[in-house]
């Protein structure tokens, strides 16, 4: 799963500000650590939506700072996140990747989707078409 790090700042208005060096766009703000991580999950998906809507590479996380704040995507999200980095790196389009399923392009495009619920097969399916292998670890 990937995992980003995430500073948080006190604000003048009593509120923590929320950003991640890795991410620039992620921005939020929270009345307290919790609220502050929660809202900062919302903001990275968002952020990510961002990246992938404009067809530009989603940076990987650098490693944690011992002691620091961080956000972790789940599993399903960090796989379509390396999916997309994989996709553009190969120059492989939507379309592309469903011929090489044999699936529908909205099939895709939903499997793809940050907000879409996906299948782990599914998910595993497309990353063998692209010549890649899932690999699944209990930490």
């Amino acid at each position: 799963m990937l995992t980003y790090s995430v500073e948080l700042t006190p604000d003048d208005n009593d509120t923590l500000l929320v950003t991640c060096s890795d991410i620039p766009e992620l921005t939020s703000v929270g009345d307290d650590e919790d609220e502050a991580l929660l809202n900062a999950r919302d903001a990275l998906e968002s952020a990510l939506e961002l990246y992938q809507e404009t067809r530009r590479p989603i940076p990987l996380p650098s490693p944690p700072a011992e002691g620091g704040f961080t956000v972790t995507l789940p599993a399903a999200l960090s796989l379509k996140v390396l999916l997309h980095n994989e996709m553009l790196k190969q120059g492989v389009r939507k379309a592309e990747l469903a011929r090489r399923l044999d699936w529908r392009l909205p099939q895709v495009e939903r499997l793809l989707n940050l907000n879409h619920a996906a299948r782990l097969d599914h998910l595993e399916r497309a990353a063998r078409v692209l010549g890649k292998q899932v690999d699944v670890q209990m930490v």
